[in-house]
Formats: structure tokens, C-alpha cells, sequence
């Protein structure tokens, strides 16, 4: 029997939104556990077509992809992803430990790839530190005025003065402050924020609450950023010293 293990440590880490393709329900439902533990927003299904149809439609920060799926090959679609030029990162998990799927994987694009069985602990290694090595030119946070966002320590510091944030509100700063200046539909910001369950209802009314907090909180902490309302678009977010 294969025995996963769910990750003990609290570790830094940053937010990210998680794909899992994985057709083995426990280990599916152990590696969605776990990383939502660590505050991602994960989503998950069993077969290429399933990952097709979210793909289609959702972006995410990482892909967990199996390769031996039930309706085929799991580096078909690591080359379709490739091919459309999306920028996730893509980490693909095997039973089939060997050396021509790995190189094949890699040259394909793969950002890594872990064999099964695996500790999940390693899995999170492995997901952070992909992330840390393609956000960023290698800087574990972002800057913009006054403002850094600390992707290592999930926090945020104004003038270099901590700014407690809750979980919703880092994760949508910290998807704006990768698009300054772009123009962010309020259903595409709550699909990348809340993930599947943005789906439930037409209501915005809980990203309105989460932006209007968010707004304040930078308002009070003299940041030189700011999140603009839209008419009939959704929100941007500027800098005040542009």
C-alpha cells in the first residue's frame, strides 16, 4: 500500500490559485486538503477532458498534472498548454518513474517533475520553490510606491509597516498588484479569488465587501497605491505617484 502524507509544517508560502489532474481519489483528496491548508484556493479533477473544460474557461498559478490519465496521456496536454503560450506553472506527477518521461516532460516545458509515492511535504517544496524561481526576477515579493507585498511571508508592508490583511484581501491585492494599470472584471477577479464557488451566485456583493475593506486599509496606511473603481468594467489598480 502507498502511503501519502499530509504536510505538518506551517510554512511560508505564497497564495497561489492550484489545478490538481489526478484520477486517484485519495491522493487527489489528500493533495487538495493539504494545500488548502496552506491558504491556496485549489481545484481538482480526474480526466483530460475535465482539465480541458477548466482550462478553457480558468487561468491558475500552477497544474499539478498526472500523466497516466483515464482518457489518455497527460504530456498531450502539458503540450497544449505549452503551446497557447499560458503562463502556469506546470509540475507534473508520475507512477512511471522513468528517465524518457522526465526528459520528455522537461522539454516539453514542465517547470518539475515528481515521482510517486511522495511526501506532500516535498510536494509544497516543489511547488514554492517553482513559484519563487518564475515570480519576479527571483524576488520574493512585489513592489509598487510605498507598497511590498511579501510573497514569502503572505503579508503586506506599507512603508515598511506590517498591514494585517485577511486571507481574500492579500490574495486580491496581490492579484492586482501583478496587473497595475489593467482594467479587472469583478467576475474574472472573484473566479481567480474564490475559484469554483464563484460559479454559485451572481452576486458580487462579497467582492464588493473584500475590495471596499481592502481600499480602506491601504487609505489608512498612507499607501501610494490605490484600487479605482471602474463604471461598468470592475476596478484598476494605480499608483499615485504616476
Amino acid at each position: 500500500m502507498t502511503f501519502y502524507y499530509l504536510n505538518p509544517l506551517n510554512l511560508s508560502f505564497p497564495i497561489m490559485k492550484i489545478l490538481i489532474i489526478e484520477d486517484e481519489v485519495s491522493l487527489q483528496d489528500l493533495m487538495k486538503r493539504s494545500l488548502t491548508k496552506e491558504k491556496h484556493t485549489v481545484e481538482s479533477v480526474f480526466s483530460l477532458k475535465e482539465a480541458r473544460d477548466k482550462i478553457g474557461v480558468y487561468t491558475y498559478d500552477c497544474i499539478l498534472l498526472d500523466i497516466m490519465l483515464p482518457d489518455g496521456n497527460g504530456l498531450q496536454l502539458l503540450k497544449e498548454i505549452k503551446s497557447n503560450k499560458r503562463r502556469e506553472i506546470v509540475i507534473i506527477l508520475s507512477a512511471k518513474d522513468s528517465i524518457e518521461d522526465k526528459v520528455t516532460g522537461l522539454e516539453l516545458g514542465a517547470d518539475d517533475y515528481l515521482p510517486k509515492p511522495f511526501h506532500l511535504l516535498e510536494l509544497s517544496a516543489r511547488i514554492r520553490s517553482v513559484a519563487r524561481r518564475s515570480q519576479n526576477n527571483g524576488i520574493h515579493g512585489f513592489t509598487l510606491g510605498n507598497v511590498f507585498l511579501d510573497t514569502d511571508k503572505n503579508s503586506l508592508l506599507v512603508n515598511n509597516v506590517n498591514v494585517p490583511l485577511l486571507k481574500k484581501e492579500y490574495q486580491i491585492l496581490s492579484y492586482f498588484i501583478q496587473r497595475p494599470n489593467h482594467i479587472i472584471d469583478k467576475a474574472l477577479l472573484a473566479e481567480q479569488v474564490w475559484g469554483d464557488s464563484a460559479d454559485q451566485s451572481d452576486d458580487f456583493h462579497y467582492v464588493y465587501a473584500q475590495i471596499k475593506n481592502l481600499k480602506q486599509k491601504l487609505a489608512h496606511a498612507e499607501a501610494t497605491i490605490e484600487i479605482k473603481s471602474i463604471y461598468g468594467f470592475g476596478y484598476k489598480l494605480i499608483s499615485k505617484e504616476d
